[in-house]
């Protein structure tokens, strides 16, 4: 209460001041009245319940409501007065309340005439503007449920699209919380333990960068496969297709070298040629010399059942040599690297007709990529595609991998990162590495003898695009694609050399897997010392992913992204390492701000996410697109 005994919410806002004085006022009156009663007395009979009453009339009229002044009351002659004045109105407006109701009704009427016309114009002012509250209530009334109905109506036409769209927000945000929270301890499949994950996950939470990451994946459209819609797989057998010939030209021994992928497309080339010359092939065996000196068999890799029922109608395959040819010494032979059909038909098949038995001492890149017939190009398609299906042990292995990448329904990217000492000790890229590092891979390239490149300036061969990308160049490429921090990415490849070359890309995607992480060392004991199986299971997952990178465009990158094309065009990034590289230089040097320089690469990858277009044909075969990395045209034909 103030020092006048007005009540201090007069300044609330919930609360007008001519309100809250009027219930002062009211107080007051009612003192100054019981006053009056005591003094005039007895002419006021059963004053304690008429005087309840009018205090009920007093407040009704000064209800927000009503139109009446709130400084004051009409006089006799049509002046306002003031607040202090209204005593004098009120005590007029007792008596005569006081007096109809003592009298009867005709008592009412003779009362109203005797009553001074000051009081009758302000009782009948007061009616007339009770009545006009009431409208006015009235349509206040109205006027709300003509809005409810209205809301009604909007919400029956776009209340569910509105809700599912919110419903769909939150669900995508809170999924992405979840995920980042629980990314590191479901299921015991973590790729690394620490705080430092943990706290980073909590401090990007609490800032509200998820959020705007997720708004920034879902305007860019990092997921989104290219347009394909008027393109279709055709490698299917003619239906006019004439029935094998029983009668063979002889038998193919083949060893198919290299690591996997190109051993895969050893097989393919050499299925053709036994199509070319109406041979047999027996069983392929494959390279254990390589690299990885992997002692796993072509039975170990692939369904060799599925492979022969497979091809069935194209050639004949057996699983052995038959014993009336096995003391024989077959004819050594090593193919001329991409050959055309009628080099197997005038120089090789003479020979297999007059030794029966040949052996090809390599398999890799021996037939052309370019201008074979149809027939054949889609022969080589239903081998990759269809029969080298890997074994029952690598696919579902693979599977559950992928199951586990997609874990919560999450999209996930392959990141086939080739940055192993092998390929950075064969191509001579030694950048960001140690003075020390380089030597040691100067080293390697010169113990393998079979590396014709010995002396290579890394950092030219780079600027040329001939180097993988470094872990931090990646990095750097899948933030400025507009890539958020959480994005789960399994890593396709081995061991990466050089200290702490991982660091800029695990801090900058902390949710980095690979079979390693994803796997118990029981599950994967069946695998150990088996580099072609465990890349055979890197494939699968790598093939099913929602988005596959490759840094360096070596036989891995072929095959995942030649697969990739024929299987609806799934979206693989190709990157332009020679432009990419120069913009990442200007970016380290300060001569552009981050904001261009992700500006610029969107705009220079636009067109490399592995979209349908066709494959031309190069001044030399080495030079050209790989048919296996794009078998379009040849077994991708569009719609007519």
């Amino acid at each position: 209460m103030g020092a006048d005994g007005v009540s201090q919410r007069v300044n609330s806002p919930r609360f007008s001041g001519p309100m809250t004085r009027r219930a002062h006022s009211f107080k007051r009156n009612n003192n100054a009245t019981s006053t009056v009663a005591n003094s005039g007395g007895g002419s006021i009979g059963g004053g304690g319940g008429s005087l309840g009453s009018l205090n009920e009339l007093e407040l009704q009229i000064n209800s927000p409501r009503s139109e009446m002044g709130t400084t004051g009351l009409l006089s006799s002659e049509g002046l306002l007065e003031t607040v202090p004045e209204r005593k004098h109105v009120h005590h007029h407006h007792l008596h005569l309340h006081h007096v109809t109701h003592r009298g009867g009704g005709g008592g009412g009427v003779k009362g109203l005439l005797k009553k001074p016309i000051e009081s009758i114009v302000v009782e009948l002012g007061l009616r007339e503007k009770k009545k006009l509250g009431h409208w006015m209530f009235l349509m206040f009334c109205g006027v709300c449920l003509f809005l409810g109905v209205l809301k009604m109506c909007a919400t029956g036409w776009l209340g569910s699209a509105i809700e599912r769209a919110e419903s769909d927000a939150n669900k995508e945000l809170s999924g992405s919380v979840s995920r980042l929270i629980m990314d590191r301890s479901s299921i015991d499949y973590g790729y690394r333990d620490g705080e430092g994950d943990a706290e980073r996950t909590l401090k990007m939470v609490d800032t509200g960068v998820i959020g705007r990451e997720i708004a920034m994946a879902e305007e860019s459209g990092i997921w989104s496969k290219p347009n394909s819609d008027n393109f279709t797989q055709c490698i299917e057998l003619p239906r006019n297709h004439k029935r094998l010939d029983a009668k063979t030209n002889g038998y193919i021994l083949i060893n198919a070298n290299g690591g996997l992928n190109q051993m895969r497309f050893g097989i393919c080339d050499m299925v053709a040629v036994a199509k070319i010359m109406k041979a047999t092939l027996v069983l392929p065996s494959l390279d254990h010399t390589s690299y990885w000196a992997d002692e796993s068999d072509f039975k170990d890799l692939f369904d060799w059942r599925h492979f022969i029922n497979t091809l069935k109608d194209d050639i004949h395959i057996v699983e052995r040599l038959p014993d009336v040819y096995a003391g024989i010494e077959p004819f050594s032979k090593t193919p001329i690297s991409w050959s055309k059909v009628n080099y197997y038909k005038t120089e090789v098949l003479p020979l297999l007709k007059q030794h029966k038995v040949m052996y090809f001492t390599h398999t890799d890149s021996r037939l052309a990529n370019n201008n074979i017939s149809s027939s054949i190009q889609k022969l080589r398609c239903r081998v990759n595609y269809r029969a080298l299906k890997y074994s029952a042990p690598i696919e579902e292995f693979g599977n559950t991998l992928v199951s586990r990448m997609r874990q919560n329904g999450n999209p996930y990217l392959a990141l086939h990162l080739r940055y192993e000492k092998d390929m950075l000790a064969f191509t001579g890229c030694s950048h960001n590495l140690t003075v020390e590092e380089d030597e040691q891979l100067r080293q390697m390239r010169y113990e393998v003898s079979h590396w014709k490149e010995k002396e290579i300036n890394g950092t030219e061969r780079r600027l040329l695009g001939g180097c993988p990308l470094t872990p931090r160049e990646t990095s750097l490429l899948l933030r400025a694609l507009g890539f958020p921090s959480h994005t789960r990415i399994y890593l396709v490849a081995g061991e990466a050399y050089g200290r702490g070359s991982m660091k800029y890309l695990e801090d900058d995607f902390p949710n980095i897997f690979s079979h390693s992480s994803l796997s118990s060392e029981e599950e994967l004991s069946p695998f150990k010392n088996h580099q072609n199986m465990l890349a055979g299971i890197d494939y699968v997952v790598a093939l099913q992913s929602d988005v596959f990178l490759y840094t360096y465009d070596g036989n891995m990158a072929k095959a995942v992204q030649g697969h990739r094309r024929f299987e609806n065009f799934k979206k693989t990034i190709n990157p332009d390492k020679i432009d990419f590289v120069k913009l990442v230089d200007q970016l380290d040097e300060g001569k552009i701000s981050w904001k261009k320089f992700s500006s610029k690469v969107k705009k220079l990858h636009a067109d490399r996410i592995g979209g349908p277009y066709e494959r031309q044909a190069g001044e030399f075969p080495k030079l050209e697109e790989s048919f296996y990395a794009n078998p379009l045209p040849g077994c991708i034909c569009e719609k007519s």
